[in-house]
């Protein structure tokens, strides 16, 4: 048994196989595990792959998740608002129009009323056969109106994911985008506070950063026998599916189940003479990169909040997280850190972006201006959001069947090409474990 990544899929496919007895080799291309579940450290300060929060639902996950953090850790309240038409408003934004100017509110809540009649409507004359959405701009518009689609969900979600919201199916966005109801929407128009709504209302954080999950699970991991732990620095040149062998240039390792949390597309890229339909289809599989800046502070964040939304173009960033709110082990005392996630996906001019940087924040009175900041390191994620598109079902359904008939196990936020959580990452890893033994046969 063979496993590709050592990231909290991969770690926790190993974990589950170890603890089962089965013999399993783990390999890891970067000098640590994690992948984008760690934490840095400078002058004091820690900063994580932006922000990295733990939603644990699943109780074994939960249990294991919490002994690998260790008691160092807190138990969090979402503390989180849109900044939009200069004002701060709650999150989520379809049921929170109260603060917003008059017009604006208006507009989004009578959009919200006629889209709702329309779909009532519409769902009649078709006799509950209606057409679904086609596109995520098309859900937008269905669920929430033209006002909220216009102002927040539209150009938001365009920012976050770098493609245009046309090019963006619906499928993705039952879990993570909120529906309110006609009573929600009415309520937060006129400033009524009603629950906290989405997914994330609650949150673990590990007390010195995201890294402390992968840190912990990584010291899990059996050493001895069945398993050596995570051989970081160690990724394969290719994967003779045909033999069942991973070639490195110092060694070919034999695997009877392969399992890969690696990107999807990076692995096909791998397969000795895949067949060119498998080939193409993965190279349609589409996701965007990310550029963010980890920002030092000299002072403390101006705001008490966790994360802030920006969906307006004339910001350079969509998206402001502060790590020390999360929690105050995160920078030094009196002082904090923020994350700044950028909406053009090209590499930015640092001379020109610090200004605009700053200047957004002093408007939304996160700092008091740019002398407060320390310094700001520019980070970038390769693999960010998987798109899905137009395309992503079809090229899914030549990938998969035929890395399952090769005993190859894709799994993960990139492995399975999937929008997912860090809980659904350690499930994952689990599911694989369990889904790889019974190919195995039960063996050791």
């Amino acid at each position: 048994m063979a496993i590709l990544g050592a990231g909290l899929t991969g770690m926790s496919a190993a974990y589950h196989l170890g603890r089962a007895g089965v013999a399993c080799r783990l390999f890891e291309q970067l000098p640590r595990p994690g992948g984008h579940a760690i934490t840095f450290e400078e002058e004091g300060y820690r900063f994580d792959r932006t922000g990295h929060l733990l939603h644990l639902r699943d109780p074994e996950i939960r249990r294991l998740a919490l002994g690998w953090i260790g008691p160092d850790h807190l138990e969090v309240e979402r503390a989180s608002r849109i900044w939009s038409h200069g004002v701060y408003t709650r999150y989520p934004f379809q049921a929170n129009t109260w603060g917003l100017p008059p017009e604006v509110a208006y507009e989004c809540l009578l959009g919200f009323i006629r889209a709702q009649a329309a779909h009532a409507e519409q769902a009649t004359q078709a006799g509950g056969n209606a057409r679904g959405p086609r596109n995520f701009e098309e859900f937008c518009l269905r669920h929430f109106g033209e006002g909220i689609s216009r102002h927040f969900m539209i150009p938001y979600n365009a920012r976050l994911w770098g493609v245009p919201a046309t090019e963006i199916t619906a499928d993705w966005c039952a879990r993570f985008v909120p529906l309110p109801r006609l009573e929600d929407v009415v309520a937060g128009a006129v400033g009524m506070q009603g629950p906290e709504l989405g997914y994330n209302t609650r949150f673990v954080y590990p007390k010195r950063g995201i890294g402390q999950l992968a840190e912990g699970l990584a010291r899990d991991l059996p050493r001895e026998g069945v398993c050596r732990g995570a051989e970081l620095g160690r990724a394969p040149q290719a994967v003779d599916f045909r033999a069942r062998e991973l070639l490195f240039e110092d060694e070919v390792v034999s695997y009877d189940v392969l399992l890969s949390s690696a990107p999807l597309p990076a692995l096909v890229q791998l397969l000795v003479q895949a067949p060119a339909e498998v080939t193409r289809a993965a190279a349609a599989l589409r996701c965007t990169h990310l550029y963010y800046l980890d920002v030092a502070l000299d002072a403390p964040c101006g705001k008490p909040l966790h994360w802030v939304y920006v969906p307006e173009a004339k910001y350079p960033f969509y998206r402001v997280g502060c790590y020390s709110n999360f929690s105050p082990e995160m920078a030094p005392p009196g002082k904090a850190g923020l994350y700044v996630e950028l909406a053009d996906r090209s590499p930015p001019e640092m001379e020109k972006l610090l200004p605009e940087v700053s200047s957004g924040l002093t408007e939304m009175g996160l700092i008091d201006g740019p002398s407060v900041v320390r310094f700001a390191r520019l980070r970038r994620i390769d693999h960010a959001y998987v798109v899905f598109d137009h395309a992503y079902y079809a090229s899914l359904e030549v990938v998969r069947p035929f890395l399952a008939g090769q005993q190859i196990l894709s799994a993960g936020r990139y492995g399975g090409w999937n929008y997912s959580s860090m809980e659904d990452a350690l499930r994952f890893g689990r599911d694989a474990a369990e889904e790889a033994m019974t190919l195995l046969g039960g063996r050791g």
